[in-house]
């Protein structure tokens, strides 16, 4: 019926988008989500090329970044997936899944993502340690982040939005915008950690 893969999941996707009466959030996973899985990149791929053009533009779409699981974000491998999809990307950030090895359980701060990179992103999603009791200092450092990258931010609107976000997170002292530091936000991350355990260890039949 489809002459190619990415025409069919792109009707299909669109079909769904409608049928459900066109939500303000809907999530499209392609089959190549990162640029190990193009061929030959991102910005050449025929399958990317073609989801591009077909996919409704208010359909997000999820991307990892140059590997399943990346150590770095770069603003000019964004910028280039940008241009093939026509639409900026949703993160979706595996660097602290574990699920694919269980014996490791990653502790360490939000890193790797190069300043400036929120005016090349539609959002970001946090695909977290499979142990719940771990995530809390990838979630805290990833605030911290995501504090410091209101002032780079090139959409206005959006900034507003985000700015109203953070107000509401109550008094932080976490880091200032665009001075963002691992170090800095593993060691409050830890401040606050210890403080949650203390006071857990507090509570009746604890």
């Amino acid at each position: 019926v489809f002459p190619s893969l990415a025409q069919a999941q792109a009707s299909v996707a669109n079909e769904v988008y409608r049928e459900l009466g066109q939500p303000s959030v809907f999530l499209f996973c392609p089959t190549e989500y990162c640029s190990s899985l193009c061929s030959p990149s991102p910005s050449k791929s025929c399958y990317l090329l073609t989801l591009g053009q077909e996919l409704l533009p208010e359909i997000s779409v999820i991307w990892t970044g140059p590997k399943v699981v990346s150590q770095e974000l770069s603003a000019t491998l964004l910028e280039e997936v940008e241009g093939v999809l026509r639409r900026r990307p949703v993160i979706w950030d595996n660097l602290y899944a574990n699920d694919y090895d269980c014996r490791r359980v990653f502790l360490g701060p939000y890193t790797g993502r190069a300043p400036g990179l929120m005016p090349r992103l539609h959002g970001l999603l946090l695909n977290p340690n499979c142990e719940l009791q771990a995530n809390f200092i990838p979630v805290h450092t990833l605030g911290s982040w995501f504090q410091s990258e209101l002032g780079s931010c090139a959409h206005p609107d959006q900034a507003g939005t985000w700015m109203e976000t953070v107000a509401d997170l109550g008094d932080s002292q976490g880091p200032q915008e665009g001075s963002y530091s691992p170090q800095e936000a593993l060691e409050l991350a830890l401040l606050d950690w210890v403080a949650e355990i203390n006071r857990q260890a507090l509570e009746p039949g604890r």
